[in-house]
């Protein structure tokens, strides 16, 4: 319901649109440690969430788990906004494009460079998740045209939209300028574009992965054919670094159908770390809280 909510409410703000930043992140020495830098950011006259998101390249979602005694809403000149640059690699293989749907981010790690690129995305709705899988890119397409499928036809003529049998490319192709075919199911998954930035970020795609123009349009550029892709959904991250410092980054847990999650967490990382030394009490605390952000959680004996 928190992502419901919030994507109706940045429908009635205005978007600045702005180039975003695309920086590299170095990789640290030590993969123990967090990567990035939280930043923070002294409001303007004229800032709303959904432009910091896009200037930042963070989520809508991660923003507002960041700042959570704050009103991003309602953001007002002179006020102080943490922007959550800072991270924990997720448990995957520092290879090709891997997306974490907890945490809606995409991450890139080019062959030649000893860093990571991170972007916002937008995926799968309720009833039309994105699917986890390990795969790769099986097409690239610049100004690409949409058949939809018969069930989208028929939602959009529900919003008394109608929809041509291929919708060519230009601004009203919900694919945007840029698209990646996924070599998965029937090719039906896509890494993408869209017309519509204020779905980046939040839950609203039937299935793919929505970038902004400058972010997919940059990335798009760097890739090719049978780059690898790996899909996953990892809401709760764990690291330990060379000092023993551990530290953990909690995201609200998403199941692929989008509903509540009711399973345990995965504590695997953790259960061993608590017979050294580790508070249960203030590792649950993190993990209750959200924020999305590595916290401190101790230090290991």
């Amino acid at each position: 319901m928190k992502k419901i909510a919030i994507s109706l409410l940045l429908l009635l703000l205005p978007c600045t649109t702005v180039m975003a930043n695309i920086t590299p992140l170095p990789l640290p020495e030590d993969k123990g440690h967090p990567v990035g830098q939280l930043l923070l950011h002294t409001a303007q006259e004229g800032d709303t969430l959904a432009s910091l998101a896009r200037y930042y390249g963070v989520s809508p979602i991660l923003l507002m788990a960041a700042n959570p005694d704050d009103d991003l809403l309602l953001i007002k000149p002179n006020q102080q906004v943490v922007i959550p640059n800072q991270l924990l690699l997720p448990k995957a293989a520092h290879k090709g494009i891997v997306i974490n749907l907890a945490e809606l981010r995409l991450y890139f790690y080019p062959e030649d460079e000893q860093a990571v690129y991170v972007f916002p995305i937008g995926i799968g709705r309720v009833g039309r998740a994105t699917p986890l899988t390990t795969t790769s890119i099986s097409q690239m397409r610049k100004n690409p045209t949409w058949t939809p499928t018969a069930n989208t036809r028929r939602e959009y003529e529900e919003m008394g939209k109608p929809l041509p049998a291929v919708v060519p490319a230009g601004p009203d192709n919900p694919l945007g300028e840029y698209a990646m075919r996924l070599a998965y199911g029937s090719g039906e998954y896509l890494i993408h574009g869209t017309n519509d930035p204020l779905d980046v970020g939040l839950r609203a795609s039937a299935g793919c992965i929505r970038m902004y123009p400058e972010h997919v349009e940059w990335l798009f550029a760097q890739v090719d054919k049978g780059t690898p892709v790996q899909i996953i959904n990892q809401s709760l991250k764990v690291s330990t670094d060379e000092f023993g410092q551990v530290f953990v980054e909690s995201h609200e847990p998403l199941t692929t159908e989008g509903n509540a999650d009711t399973r345990p967490l995965d504590m695997s990382d953790l259960t061993p770390l608590l017979t050294q030394g580790l508070n249960e009490q203030t590792i649950r605390e993190i993990i209750g809280h959200q924020r999305g952000t590595p916290q401190l959680a101790g230090q290991i004996e």
